[in-house]
């Protein structure tokens, strides 16, 4: 693993931490490198009204976005996942934050890390999750 990455990743597990998951126990923490290299964190948050909670990986790229404005783009992210107990999941992004880091992202090859079965931490490309990204037609004349 190279140093960047750990380091990504290290962020993510201390962001799952604080996590706020009363309903599911499904803690979350991701981090966000952007594009001018200050690293973004950020962890789900539940409550009982479901769809209205905020994924990890949305809240660290709100944090980007509130930081840098219009400049914000995304380098890379990491995220990590863990049970109620403290046990890693195997959590990737979902589609909509795959779809808000294909917005944000400096190219389709933005590598974003998580964890997988047995505790391994997969690297893929943003284009490799998300291989047919939804773009918007030009509205300009």
């Amino acid at each position: 693993m190279t140093d960047a990455r750990e380091s990504l990743i290290a962020t993510a597990r201390e962001c799952c931490a604080r996590a706020h998951a009363p309903y599911s126990g499904i803690h979350v923490g991701a981090a966000v490198r952007a594009a001018s290299g200050v690293v973004y964190r950020g962890n789900n948050v539940e409550n009982a009204a479901y769809p209205l909670g905020n994924c990890a990986e949305t809240s660290a790229i709100a944090a980007g976005v509130q930081a840098e404005g219009t400049a914000f783009r995304i380098a890379g992210i990491a995220v990590w996942a863990t049970d109620r107990n403290g046990a890693v999941l195997a959590a990737s992004p979902c589609g909509g934050c795959r779809q808000r880091i294909h917005e944000l992202a400096v190219d389709g090859r933005v590598q974003i890390h998580f964890p997988w079965q047995g505790g391994e931490v997969r690297t893929a490309a943003l284009d490799e999750l998300l291989p047919y990204a939804f773009f918007l037609p030009s509205t300009s004349s």
